[in-house]
């Protein structure tokens, strides 16, 4: 299946779309993603524009996305770096899969004030860098942590606990969903959140 059009493309977004796609390489698309303002409130909170980890050498085994940056990633400029990311780390170790062999996005680069859900309008706007990303990293797996991530692979309707588990072929990656990190940690070390993402990493790095 094709990967669902955002909703609602407006100027801003047709522009980020169009720049993301001229950009050749993955630092020329940092350096013009981390000068956006498509999002006038985005862009006036932020203190960083939180680009992306990859590995430094070669094609990631996966692609985690997540949904936006929090403080600690705001501050750093790098994704999964608070206590989500502590978790996340953890739970891919425990799969045998290392951070950096892993490519590390969100479906928005900037952190929204007192870390709200993205506004639709903000996901529409970010998603031409996100696209251009997923071009240029070329992997064939994506694992999409939480519904608003879900939701940008499989379309408005998803429902996280229906979905998740198997692989779903989108623009010819499989692209698997599971719980966030986030909910892992709200649910406590004992919740069902935790306890499924543990088990789709593990069902995710055994299928690489």
């Amino acid at each position: 299946m094709a990967a669902p059009r955002p909703p609602r493309l407006d100027a801003a977004a047709e522009e980020v779309a169009r720049t993301a796609a001229a950009a050749a390489d993955w630092v020329a698309l940092a350096d013009v993603a981390r000068g956006c303002v498509a999002c006038p409130e985005l862009a006036t909170t932020r203190q960083h524009v939180v680009i992306g980890d990859r590995p430094d050498g070669g094609r990631p085994r996966l692609v985690v996305v997540g949904e936006a940056p929090g403080a600690t990633e705001d501050e750093t400029g790098r994704p999964f770096v608070g206590r989500s990311g502590a978790l996340l780390d953890l739970l891919l170790a425990e799969a045998g899969l290392a951070r950096e062999e892993v490519a590390v996005l969100n479906i928005v680069k900037c952190r929204p004030p007192g870390n709200r859900t993205p506004k639709a309008a903000e996901v529409a706007r970010c998603s031409g860098w996100l696209r251009r990303q997923l071009e240029l990293l070329d992997a064939g797996t994506v694992v999409a942590l939480g519904l608003s991530s879900a939701k940008w692979f499989l379309g408005p309707k998803t429902v996280l606990g229906q979905v998740r588990g198997r692989p779903h072929e989108v623009d010819g990656r499989a692209v698997w969903v599971t719980y966030h990190p986030s909910a892992a940690i709200r649910f406590g070390p004992n919740g069902a959140p935790r306890a499924a993402l543990a088990a789709d990493l593990a069902a995710i790095a055994g299928s690489l």
